[in-house]
């Protein structure tokens, strides 16, 4: 019998560790160690060269499938490479002519194989090979003819499927560069990949790298010709051939345009269609005929025909012709637009809609942001026009630069995160590919538009040494002093007296000096609202500007931002008189900027749990934080649009904190108020601050960790039971509820505390959600919550939460309404910012965002850029989903109710509540079935002294923006 037991207890051990080695991923490490290795090998990840027979055999490469049967020829994939597909999901040198087109499709996983396939081709370029260094010499490894084949009935199948098209068109077309199925070579991409590899071996051809990167042009020619003579006693062989290759595909990209190649385009199309005779008109023009201009907006023109006319193409076949034709008309375009030299203000605005115009159509922003841009970028006179006119088209065409660099970031962004764990090179892909674009000649036209404008308004950023300043714009007024540092991943810890310029805004932030991003995130996020709040400098800046400021990491630098979006980043030693007398006598001046938290209305002998519809606005800080007392008055307001909810009030909290605490002398709250009471000691004994403020964090983690083991009191449970049937009409632990931290340090005239305390989401079990009340407790007392509490707060230890339970609504899209147009300071307008799913717009997402102006009107401020989102399983927890990015998150008919409950809550707020609550309100809010759901309201606070400071104000002339400039001014 124990014989037996043994047996089968080791059969089942053996199991276990099968099944869990299986499961387990290839560790990063291990995948790095296997690259190096597979670039010196022969074979590189290829394991032998066999046949694959049609009826699904495999035979030696010198056994031929029969001929009945058939079959090709090519390698298989080592052992490891295999492992990395079943445990990674990542595959390394796919053989097309090998894999079945669903699966290299890979819908399941957000089309990641083939995105891994343009990633793999792009490290090929820019690394010698990369795992195919001497593998790509590996004779009969991969046949180029069955490669074609497979590429051509690949997009017969996929571009059959309008849904698939429509919600991945960027990327497909993307694909067509790198998939095989025709004779066409990516001249571009080759350019621009040998010239990065000469400049790292050869650092004197730098300039010309930058140059041909920045702004090419067929004038590069000449320069490394030029470059290559002076330089030929002092170049190897291998530079040589390289220097080589890069002017013949130079020549070869810059040569003169045939446009009659268009008709073979036009010829597999219906007679009659559309598109056959703009394909055919175009054909007939000859290139020499036309001027510059003229060519480059007859190809922007043809371009936009066949996107807006795509779909009306039936044929698979047909359809890859034409996406073809929209990567053959982008190259003219990226040759030819340097030419095009605007003499005046109306040229270079026609210019920067022709860009605009083809780049919408290549793909690289949706088809119906195009729609809601196209407006914004045309002059409403043809004689002359204003500044705030030419302010607007500035920020529509700058906003199209930043949206395509970030369509092609959303798509890429997952698997790029996924192969920087192994391979830094990758995370070079995304500007490679915008630097490829059409986008980048737009983004030089806009740049030259947007220094005419700041030259007439007599406006400029100071961007310590950057080329292009005006590149940047203002989010949030504020100043600050601080060392500078240059964020390329999100994971950092920050310093409070530091500046930050982020590549990717973070989801949260503990305190910081200023920050500065690359992509904008959305306006409404809690790290914008606490920055705004606060009076922390903020702006957006370009890619471009964070490659040049990059030399300036760890310098001392002033950062300021005025209220009309002005700024200044100069080293610290450059401040002038007015800039040295912000930071005199700073210490009194901080001390009377904190804020006290009131205390003396709190009531914490309330031990029983209330109803929503037992509380308003005016309960906040007595029993409950303003998110429940706020909800009650909005479900009093419209209680068809609020939830039923549940609060446990300050008093239940600060019952169960009088509890003795483990391992201590007294209670969780002796513990609190000693802990404060140490470090006031430490003060006056002269301690360094940073060492007493360490000494609190280290004491608040104790307690944090205690009061997530707190017991909780049987009588409290027991009417949490009780609430939970009279409320939700179900038992507690049947229903999936939110747990939302409510403190009495939230909204407090100049700190709005977003944020920064826990929300427990979609709980369902009796355990879960008693854990998450401890949890929610806990949570005031993290670094992040208190470091934001102690720099604004005179008496941050006397923060009580109270808790907000809801019920879950599994919504469609949520987001956040302020009612104020933040982007033109507007009080009359409304900013909205959407997300798919629950939970969205407040955690950085890059929201959908518009600025809807009353009574009528409507701008986009911003497009999403998330495809993942969370839904509310009835079971509980998050369940993550995909999305695409083709149609807009809100409809006309979600803008209209946003519109109607904002005349409403501005009416009737202040009638239900003080005459002074006038606004304006920050709303979270979502829509299930197009039914508007309120999730909470609190007062839209900015800072007054950031608003109203003198110097950041000085920033600002007075400028006259209806002023008449004719169109004709000279540039």
């Amino acid at each position: 019998m124990f014989k037996h037991l043994l047996v089968c207890t080791l059969t089942f051990t053996l199991l276990l560790f099968s099944f869990s080695s299986i499961a387990q991923k290839v560790s990063n490490e291990e995948i790095k160690s296997r690259i190096e290795n597979y670039k010196e090998l022969i074979r590189g990840p290829y394991k032998k060269i066999e046949w694959f027979c049609d009826d699904g055999t495999r035979r030696d490469s010198k056994d031929p499938c029969p001929d009945k049967i058939g079959g090709i020829q090519h390698a298989s994939y080592k052992t490891e490479i295999e492992e990395l597909h079943k445990k990674n999901h990542l595959f390394f040198a796919d053989i097309l002519a090998y894999t079945d087109k669903s699966d290299f499709w890979d819908a399941s996983h957000n089309h990641s194989r083939l995105k891994q396939y343009v990633l793999n081709k792009y490290l090929n370029r820019i690394d010698d090979g990369w795992i195919m260094r001497k593998a790509q010499f590996y004779r009969g490894s991969v046949q180029s003819e069955d490669e074609k084949e497979w590429g051509v009935d690949f997009y017969n199948w996929l571009l059959a499927n309008d849904n698939s098209v429509k919600e991945n068109f960027l990327l497909i077309k993307q694909s067509t560069l790198e998939i095989p199925h025709n004779d066409e070579t990516q001249q571009s991409q080759t350019i621009r990949t040998l010239s990065k590899t000469i400049a790292e071996e050869y650092p004197k051809f730098m300039d010309i790298r930058t140059k041909i990167h920045g702004q090419p042009s067929a004038s590069d020619i000449q320069l490394v010709e030029k470059f290559s003579n002076k330089h030929e006693e002092d170049l190897k062989d291998n530079l040589k051939k390289d220097i080589d290759s890069l002017t013949q595909a130079m020549k070869l990209f810059y040569a003169p345009v045939n446009l009659s190649s268009f008709n073979q385009k036009a010829n597999v199309l219906p007679k009659n269609h559309y598109l056959r005779n703009e394909l055919k008109k175009f054909a007939s023009t000859s290139s020499d005929s036309l001027s510059t201009q003229e060519l480059v907006e007859n190809t922007a023109s043809l371009m936009c025909d066949i996107r807006s006319h795509f779909f009306t193409v039936n044929s698979s076949s047909d359809r890859l012709q034409m996406l073809d034709a929209l990567t053959q008309l982008e190259s003219i375009i990226f040759k030819n637009a340097s030419q095009w030299k605007p003499q005046t203000l109306q040229e270079q605005i026609y210019k920067v809609y022709v860009l605009a115009q083809a780049t919408a159509s290549a793909g690289y922003i949706e088809w119906w942001e195009w729609n809601n841009l196209e407006n914004k970028l045309q002059l409403t006179n043809n004689k002359n026009t204003t500044l705030e006119e030419l302010e607007k088209i500035e920020r529509a065409a700058r906003s199209q630069v930043e949206w395509s660099a970030s369509l092609l970031q959303a798509i890429y962004q997952e698997d790029i995160k996924t192969y920087s764990g192994f391979e830094p090179k990758i995370n070079g892909f995304i500007d490679n590919a915008v630097r490829s674009s059409i986008a980048l000649k737009l983004g030089e036209s806009v740049s030259e538009l947007s220094d005419f404008i700041k030259k007439e308004a007599q406006l400029s950023n100071t961007l310590l040494d950057a080329k292009h300043p005006n590149d940047a714009r203002g989010l949030n007024p504020g100043y600050a002093k601080g060392k500078l540092v240059i964020v390329e991943d999100e994971h950092i810890e920050v310093d409070p007296y530091k500046i930050y310029i982020f590549q990717k805004p973070p989801s949260d932030l503990k305190p910081v000096a200023g920050i500065a991003t690359v992509a904008e995130g959305n306006l409404v996020s809690h790290v914008q609202l606490l920055a705004r709040n606060l009076g922390i400098p903020n702006s957006v800046i370009s890619a471009k500007n964070f490659e040049e400021l990059k030399k300036y990491e760890g310098k001392e630098v002033f950062y300021a931002v005025s209220s009309k979006g002005t700024i200044v980043l100069k080293e610290a030693n450059d401040l002038n008189s007015d800039e040295e007398d912000l930071f005199k006598d700073k210490t009194s001046q901080k001390k009377d900027s904190k804020i006290n938290v009131p205390i003396d209305k709190i009531n914490l002998q309330k031990n029983d749990l209330l109803n929503l519809t037992e509380i308003d606005a005016k309960s906040s800080g007595i029993y409950c934080g303003p998110k429940a007392a706020n909800l009650g008055q909005l479900k009093a307001m419209f209680p068809n649009n609020v939830v039923n909810g549940s609060v446990i009030p300050f008093g239940i909290f600060k019952s169960h904190m009088n509890q003795p605490m483990p391992l201590q002398s007294g209670s969780y709250w002796d513990y609190l108020k000693a802990t404060f009471a140490q470090a006031e000691k430490m003060r006056e004994n002269n301690i360094n601050e940073q060492e007493v403020e360490q000494c609190q964090l280290d004491r608040l983690l104790q307690l944090r960790e205690a009061i997530k083991s707190i017991k909780l009191q049987p009588q409290f449970v027991n009417k949490l039971e009780q609430s939970f049937q009279l409320n939700f009409n179900q038992s507690l632990g049947e229903i999936p509820v939110f747990l939302r931290s409510d403190t009495n340090m939230e909204d407090l005239g100049n700190f709005t505390g977003a944020g920064l305390n826990l929300t427990v989401f979609n709980v369902r079990s009796k355990e879960k959600i008693l854990q998450g009340i401890r949890d929610v407790w806990a949570s005031p007392y993290t670094e992040r919550s208190f470091k934001w509490r102690q720099k604004y707060l005179n008496n941050p230890e006397n923060v009580f939460p109270s808790i907000l339970i809801i019920p879950s609504v599994d919504v469609d899209y949520s987001g956040v309404l302020i009612t104020k147009g933040i982007s033109n300071n507007n009080s009359d307008d409304l900013t909205v910012a959407f997300s798919k799913g629950a939970g969205g717009a407040v955690d950085g997402q890059s929201a959908e965002s518009w600025l809807i102006e009353m009574p009528k009107g409507i701008t986009l401020l911003s497009p999403s850029r998330e495809m993942n989102y969370n839904r509310l399983p009835v079971n509980g927890g998050l369940e993550q989903k995909t999305t695409s990015l083709h149609n807009s998150i809100l409809s006309a008919k979600n803008i209209y109710q946003i519109r109607e409950f904002a005349k409403n809550i501005r009416t009737t707020i202040p009638q239900k509540t003080e005459a002074s609550n006038t606004g304006p309100y920050d709303v979270e809010l979502g829509f299930e079935n197009d039914k508007l759901w309120l999730f909470q309201i609190r007062p839209f606070v900015e800072n007054e002294n950031a608003l109203s400071s003198a110097y950041l104000n000085s920033l600002n002339p007075e400028i006259d923006n209806t002023q008449q400039i004719p169109l004709n001014t000279k540039l």
